[in-house]
């Protein structure tokens, strides 16, 4: 697998346990989920390893996986941790602006959140997210807590596998009753 020396590939792992989930779901007709790629045009390419040594971006990209399970479509985040808080600063106003409307067109938004220093794993609803966004828009706290996310939300791995259908579907249910 080609590398990219960039801060764009922290979480690859992370990604990559989602990336052979997603395979699963899709092998088991669960779900089918696409990972989307950020956009970038490379500058300088090292000739022999074929490895991209300097490009830019292009454009903003929206989120990392889009699909559909059960009928359901589904865009989400997947963000990675090794402190006690996500900061907002790794979530981009555009990618806000996507959800928002996602979840407008009755699609399920959320982000995956991989807490690596404690190696757990959480959906965190965009409704959660959106929250503490406008919140710090407005001077707050420039991160969401460890404590906010809920254990109802916890995502389990098994192996390779991070089984978190099950934190959707409980998303789905609740999403549901609001309406």
């Amino acid at each position: 697998m080609s590398h990219w020396n960039s801060r764009g590939l922290r979480g690859s792992t992370f990604e990559e346990i989602i990336n052979f989930t997603n395979e699963r779901y899709r092998q088991s007709r669960l779900a089918l989920f696409q990972k989307i790629p950020t956009p970038i045009t490379p500058v300088k390419m090292d000739g022999e390893s074929k490895t991209i040594t300097l490009a830019y971006f292009e454009k903003q990209s929206t989120v990392d996986y889009i699909g559909v399970a059960q009928g359901v479509p589904i865009a989400f985040d997947a963000k990675e941790t090794a402190g006690k808080s996500l900061p907002l600063q790794n979530i981009h106003e555009h990618q806000m602006a996507f959800m928002e409307e996602f979840q407008e067109q009755q699609g399920l938004a959320f982000l995956l959140v991989h807490f690596s220093g404690v190696d757990e794993y959480y959906l965190l609803p965009f409704e959660t997210l959106k929250l503490y966004w406008e919140n710090a828009a407005k001077g707050g706290r420039k991160s969401i807590p460890y404590d906010a996310f809920e254990e109802k939300y916890s995502i389990r791995q098994n192996g390779s596998l991070l089984h978190y259908l099950e934190a959707v579907s409980l998303y789905l249910e609740e999403s549901e009753a609001r309406k």
